[in-house]
């Protein structure tokens, strides 16, 4: 019985990691797109996401089946919750890429905005979120997981200030709005995919330390208020 659930748990981790490496190649194939203005590196990222959501499906099965076969405890439990989590983050993840590579194609006129603008570098420390959280996972790397969550609060800064210097050209000059507008649209996407990946680590480090960090952060500021 135990030499039966260590196979099935190695083939769940050998999926996930398959899956986390498509992810990885959808996101810096978009992020590619976005920092040259080349909007042919754009083709095949949406049909690439239907293997993605493939991988999703056979992901969801083999834990389920994980779970009513062998209805594992302590360490073995904490994996296959975390693999089910993980695997919805990099669904989502794949998601995103699509999203992003959609707005690349509508703004690829507008590219020294963009230059203008922070948004390569937002998009830059989420790429890196992405891949950290990635590496934290197939790696069993705390450390790295814990890069995600210093990373984190920088993107919500740019993101921020990105959404400011937009919407200040827009004011300034009607032909911004259009671009501008996916602009909005694109570091919303970029924001969510650092949540992503925050989620990912967050879930990386309950898995090994049996800790659960999920809004420790936000719920602390709000403990101090009341």
């Amino acid at each position: 019985m135990q030499e039966h659930f260590t196979k099935e748990v190695e083939n769940l981790k050998t999926n996930l990691i398959k899956m986390a490496s498509l992810v990885d190649e959808q996101v810096e194939k978009a992020f590619k797109a976005l920092e040259t203005g080349n909007i042919e590196l754009c083709k095949g990222i949406k049909s690439k996401d239907l293997e993605i959501d493939a991988y999703d499906n056979l992901i969801l099965t083999q834990c389920e089946n994980i779970l009513a076969l062998f209805q594992p405890v302590a360490v073995d439990l904490r994996f296959i919750m975390s693999a089910l989590l993980i695997n919805n983050q990099l669904e989502r993840c794949g998601d995103i890429a699509v999203n992003i590579s959609q707005r690349v194609k509508k703004t690829g006129e507008h590219h020294a905005l963009i230059l203008e603008s922070q948004i390569l570098e937002m998009g830059k420390h989420a790429q890196d979120m992405v891949k950290y959280a990635i590496d934290s996972f197939v790696n069993t790397k705390i450390e790295q997981a814990e890069k995600v969550l210093q990373i984190e609060q920088s993107v919500d800064d740019l993101n921020k200030s990105t959404f400011k210097f937009l919407i200040a050209k827009m004011e300034a000059e009607p032909k911004f709005v259009e671009p501008g507008a996916h602009l909005i649209v694109l570091t919303r996407n970029i924001e969510r995919l650092a949540d992503h990946a925050t989620n990912i680590a967050e879930n990386l480090i309950f898995y090994v330390n049996a800790e659960i960090i999920a809004h420790k952060r936000k719920l602390e500021r709000f403990n101090k208020e009341i």
